[in-house]
């Protein structure tokens, strides 16, 4: 099924253009440097600005894609239409108080984009913004944070158009429900409003589209008229803003992967200078809460890995005496129990943390120190904990799905230790939790380490060494991939496939020495356990060995790259979504947005030759050589400011020219996206239906049905 037949048309071939560099002795030679369009900037604000070079081959390649998936076009319109089945089309989140109101989106039966409302007790609800009206007319609109002021009369939103990433801001006056004249360009995240209503704080994003500036901008005045309220000057930090849950104090953070630093604006008096709160140190992180008396006075609370607390650890001081010299443990560090996230009431310290892979939520009575665990049953979950808007409260809302059971929304009354069950995701094609099963399973990897499994099939499935499987990789940056429900696996699993998620080191599933144990030096800990995930599953015949799809996305995509130039033979195909492959060329331009930032998780190979070596004996892009690959379908985005389109352009265009075989390479860029693909909910649901395709076609599964 994966190789082409001698009548399939000819496949695009990019032209040889050597551009050489030399970097620590080394010369290095891109055949493709060409694809990287010179003016690339101007392209992330204006598509229309790509050389109609570069756009003749993104497009020859969309072409080819097209011919040579021809025959899964209508399987792909059933799959649209059962992914687009289990949507609730007129979802809603559950209203969340704050005050006389509640706040919530929801979305109407055929629309694309949320509509962001609120309540008032025995009032009808009020629309506060209608994304489906907002994005008539464009080829790309992504509805961004959206924040109402703390008088409850307006609401500052923001929306993406191009996919860039580059976010504008706008004012709503609520009650004429109208937008002000207020617009400001190239905002970051969501903005936070001070006490008054009268202004707001956001960061913006400078013309190498990262955070570094955090300003102020008074309602009525031109946003050139902002006032500079922060700056960063090293590109390696990124910028960001969020509100303490007390609402007196906005947090500005500089940090990196590993290192933090904060300062606190008052938000009562916006025109003071921003507090310091403790020194930068090299590889110690913290983030900062504050409550108004605890043990008596005025408190800042730290969520960090400050003296040696690897898996994070919960301090205190008192507000006047922020530095770290001040610090004293609220909750210790305990090894292997990493804390991800707290939400502080005043009554209440809630943390959110894991072990063994497991999540857990863990309630502490700041007056007494009396501690509780929320409990859950299954072998492999989720967990999420929303704080909301209100700090004088007993009530915690929380989420729970495994791989089988969708999401749940529950309110918690943190006294009282009850839970109300406020809304379970609704899958209105139908789902039976019974007719699937979740496992958690362990591999070994070579060093003796165990790599975590969560497997979903459907309850007929047999480790009988038949069944096609997709397993699904990341690895980065210390993020954990939760054992979640996406339906949209089902399509998967209902056709007979295993589907597997490799809990691989780069995370941190099992805490920070997880993650540490997979980056920089240690990086090729996570292909060698994703490796082993894979033939843990083929030897104890989860999945036939001639049937194993692998699937990543971003650092993810990198992982696909890695283990396709090294086991080539472990995978009948793979699916890589805006893949990061051309990893030494990217770590060696610091003009790119991310790269900078990024050198905490890969090293320097500018300034480091170790860096260099190491990054150039895995980059997915400088490994291509003449042997067999497996089938790939590779997916980018023309404005993706993270990936940027070249890599997997590039990547796809030396393995045509160096692989052996003659399976399948499809190549596809949306070209009115960005990273996250499609921004419609809809529009996103066919892009999930080409990579399943790809994916059954490849295992050699029916395309009728």
């Amino acid at each position: 099924m994966s190789d082409p037949d001698r009548n399939s048309p000819a496949e695009p071939r990019a032209e040889l253009r050597p551009v050489q560099s030399y970097w620590h002795g080394t010369t290095l030679s891109d055949d493709f440097a060409w694809l990287k369009a010179a003016n690339w900037r101007e392209v992330m604000r204006d598509p229309a600005l790509l050389s109609p070079e570069i756009r003749a081959y993104l497009e020859a390649e969309n072409a080819y894609a097209d011919l040579v998936m021809a025959d899964t076009r209508a399987f792909q319109e059933r799959l649209f239409g059962e992914l687009k089945g289990r949507i609730k089309e007129d979802d809603s989140t559950v209203p969340q108080p704050d005050g006389a109101y509640a706040y919530f989106m929801r979305y109407r039966e055929g629309g694309q984009h949320p509509i962001v409302c609120r309540l008032r007790p025995a009032q009808d609800e009020e629309i506060m913004l209608d994304g489906d009206l907002l994005a008539q007319g464009k080829a790309f609109f992504d509805l961004g944070p959206a924040c109402h002021s703390p008088d409850h009369r307006l609401l500052a939103w923001t929306c993406d158009e191009a996919g860039s990433e580059f976010y504008t801001a706008r004012v709503r006056d609520l009650a004429g429900r109208a937008d002000l004249a207020d617009v400001v360009p190239d905002v970051s995240g969501s903005v936070v409003w001070t006490s008054d209503s009268g202004a707001f704080f956001y960061v913006r994003l400078d013309q190498q589209h990262r955070p570094s500036q955090v300003l102020l901008h008074h309602l009525g005045t031109p946003a050139s008229a902002d006032r500079l309220v922060h700056a960063c000057d090293d590109p390696g930090f990124f910028v960001s803003l969020s509100r303490v849950q007390t609402g007196h104090f906005a947090e500005i953070s500089n940090h990196d992967h590993t290192t933090s630093e904060s300062w606190l604006l008052d938000l009562k008096d916006p025109a003071k200078a921003p507090m310091p709160v403790a020194a930068c140190e090299k590889d110690v992180r913290y983030d900062v809460e504050h409550h108004p008396s605890l043990n008596g006075r005025q408190a800042l609370l730290f969520l960090t890995n400050a003296d040696g607390a690897e898996d994070f650890k919960i301090a205190w001081t008192p507000l006047e005496t922020p530095g770290r010299r001040h610090w004293r443990d609220l909750v210790a560090h305990r090894s292997g129990v990493y804390i991800l996230s707290i939400v502080l009431f005043h009554d209440w310290l809630v943390r959110l943390e894991r072990e063994d892979g497991l999540p857990r939520i863990v309630a502490r009575r700041l007056a007494s120190g009396e501690e509780h665990q929320i409990s859950f049953p299954e072998d492999a979950y989720s967990l999420g904990v929303d704080a909301g808007f209100e700090f004088a409260t007993d009530r915690l809302r929380f989420s729970y799905s495994s791989m089988t059971t969708p999401t749940e929304v529950w309110d918690y009354d943190l006294g009282g230790r009850v839970r109300q069950l406020r809304k379970r995701q609704e899958i209105p094609s139908g789902h039976d939790p019974s007719a699937y099963v979740t496992r958690r399973l362990h591999a070994r990897a070579a060093d003796g380490e165990a790599i975590p499994i969560s497997l979903l099939h459907h309850k007929d499935v047999r480790p009988d060494g038949c069944a096609p499987g997709m397993i699904y990789g990341y690895g980065a940056y210390g993020i954990a991939i939760p054992a979640g429900f996406v339906p949209n696996r089902l399509s998967l699993v209902d056709r007979g496939f295993v589907y597997a998620i490799a809990h691989v080191r780069g995370g941190t599933e099992k805490g920070w020495r997880w993650y540490r144990e997979g980056k920089v030096s240690k990086k090729s800990n996570t292909f060698n356990d994703f490796i082993a995930v894979t033939e843990f599953l083929v030897e104890e015949k989860w999945i036939h060995p001639a049937k194993v799809i692998a699937h990543g996305g971003s650092a993810g995509g990198m992982l696909m790259g890695v283990v396709a130039n090294s086991r080539p033979d472990l995978f009948a195909g793979m699916v890589a979504e805006v893949p990061f492959v051309d990893v030494l060329h990217t770590m060696l331009d610091d003009s790119l947005p991310l790269t900078p930032p990024e050198w905490p998780e890969w090293g320097n190979p500018i300034v480091e030759a170790e860096a260099f070596a190491a990054i150039r004996a895995f980059s997915p892009y400088d490994n291509v050589r003449a042997q067999d690959y497996p089938a790939i379908l590779a997916l980018a985005g023309l404005i993706d400011p993270r990936v940027t389109y070249w890599e997997p352009a590039k990547w796809i265009a030396k393995l045509r020219r160096l692989r052996t075989n003659r399976k399948l390479l499809v190549f596809r860029t949306n070209l009115e996206a960005g990273h996250a693909g499609a921004a419609g909910r809809f529009d996103r649901l066919r892009e999930i239906a080409l990579a399943y395709a790809f994916a059954i076609k490849i295992a050699g599964g029916s395309l009728a049905g």
